[in-house]
């Protein structure tokens, strides 16, 4: 066989199964949640600038569309973490070990709220955690049934709120945002109806108890929340749903409804009485520490008192931290690599 057949050969099957050096890269992947790209996004620049490793190159693909490619396998072609706005599914997790991905250590970074934000031209906007669930739920209670949400207006709901179109630009289903307004609004407030509801699924999906609306009143806008925020500038009507450090950096130009009560701010999220508040995590995969440079690096650098602590650098950016003790328990957690397990996620 000719020699230049043989190299031939040899660089195609090199490319054709990614193995050697084509494998190799020099630079960290991070994928996922949209809500924790705005930190994952700061760290990195901040690795980046003060080491010799590359900055590592983050992707916003949503929570679900993260999980998706971090439970692929763990060859070098998929990410080496994956953001998110929710915990990991034991679903998500058992996909993980059939694909061999079997040592995942979990960081939770700190506490955010889903703001339900408007232009800050509006003035103060007030309501209930049920009357959000009635504006966006697909199948809502009426005269002892359930019907198609057929509510167009704000006071059809409550004759006390303001006669102004329902619109809202929100998360898409492959967003963590979406999961946690999905559980937290619309779940809740169908188990409060159960008996018109019925029961929840095995899974605690039952798709009736957490679909949104389809008639236009709720548009999917997509993983980019900047998007979101664009379209409040331009519709005074309309609402976002997004992370609170959206609604933080864009203070400016908009403004977050208040939910039974209570605003969305870092005191009223880390206490829970904002009633739409939750954690924010990142997940390591493992079998990548020693194999993609900086990554270790990376994580230290994130789970630092300079990043997440009480006075950290994420903190002017949204993030809303843990409490001291917590936040202690979870770095070492985290910077021994800890291994996630099923029972974790039961609790």
């Amino acid at each position: 066989m000719p020699k230049f057949v043989k190299m031939f050969i040899v660089a195609a099957a090199i490319i054709a199964f990614g193995g050697g050096v084509a494998q190799a890269r020099d630079q960290i992947k991070i994928v996922g949640s949209s809500t924790v790209y705005p930190f994952s996004s700061y760290v990195a620049e901040e690795l980046g600038a003060t080491t010799q490793f590359k900055a590592p190159v983050v992707e916003s693909t949503g929570s679900g569309g993260g999980h998706k490619l971090f439970m692929a396998g763990t060859g070098l072609n998929t990410p080496d973490l994956t953001n998110s706005s929710r915990r990991m599914k034991s679903s998500e997790f058992e996909k993980n070990m059939s694909n061999g991905n079997t040592e995942i250590t979990e960081a939770l970074i700190g506490y955010d709220g889903i703001a339900v934000a408007q232009n800050s031209a509006n003035g103060d906007f007030s309501l209930s955690k049920d009357e959000l669930a009635m504006a966006v739920a697909e199948m809502v209670p009426m005269g002892g049934k359930l019907v198609k949400n057929p509510y167009k207006t704000w006071n059809q709901i409550n004759a006390k709120l303001p006669k102004r179109k329902i619109l809202f630009y929100g998360p898409p289903t492959s967003s963590g945002t979406r999961d946690a307004f999905a559980e937290m609004v619309l779940g809740k407030f169908a188990k409060k109806h159960k008996a018109l509801y019925g029961p929840v699924s095995p899974k605690g999906k039952a798709k009736k108890y957490e679909s949104v609306r389809q008639d236009g009143v709720y548009v999917p806008a997509g993983e980019n929340d900047n998007l979101i925020v664009q379209k409040l500038t331009k519709d005074k009507d309309a609402f976002g749903i997004f992370g609170y450090s959206f609604l933080e950096e864009n203070s400016d130009r908009i403004s977050g409804a208040k939910i039974n009560g209570v605003s969305p701010e870092p005191d009223t999220i880390a206490s829970g009485d904002y009633p739409i508040s939750r954690s924010l995590y990142f997940y390591i995969k493992k079998s990548h520490l020693e194999k993609v440079p900086g990554m270790k690096e990376y994580v230290e650098l994130f789970m630092s008192e300079k990043m997440i602590g009480p006075r950290g650098l994420l903190k002017r950016i949204g993030l809303v931290p843990l409490a001291d003790s917590l936040r202690k328990q979870v770095q070492k957690d985290v910077l021994s690599y800890k291994n996630l397990s099923l029972e974790d996620l039961k609790h």
